[in-house]
């Protein structure tokens, strides 16, 4: 109830996952669950993202409602994930 409340004042919801957020250590997967049964608008989930099967896994969890955001764990802040291999997975989604 309270995000159908909140989501009268916005377009979009950016949630962080703060437990987990910087720490490549896996995404918060209830949160995510929560957020693609019960959002009524977009969602963008933040933290935890450490490799392109968490990417997978928000998709699946997130029921294709929920995006998520990659910070840390990309090559060019000095993490593993490979940017370009991020933007081809999300190329692949959209077509």
């Amino acid at each position: 109830e309270n995000l159908k409340n909140l989501a009268r004042y916005c377009d979009e919801f950016l949630v962080h996952g703060v437990d987990v957020e910087g720490k490549q250590c896996g995404i918060l997967e209830d949160l995510v669950t929560l957020l693609g049964d019960h959002s009524p608008i977009p969602v963008t989930y933040a933290g935890g993202v450490r490799s392109l099967e968490d990417l997978e896994l928000v998709k699946q969890l997130g029921k294709d409602r929920v995006d998520a955001t990659v910070g840390s764990a990309l090559d060019c802040f000095g993490g593993t994930l490979k940017y370009n291999d991020v933007v081809q997975w999300h190329k692949r989604q959209n077509h």
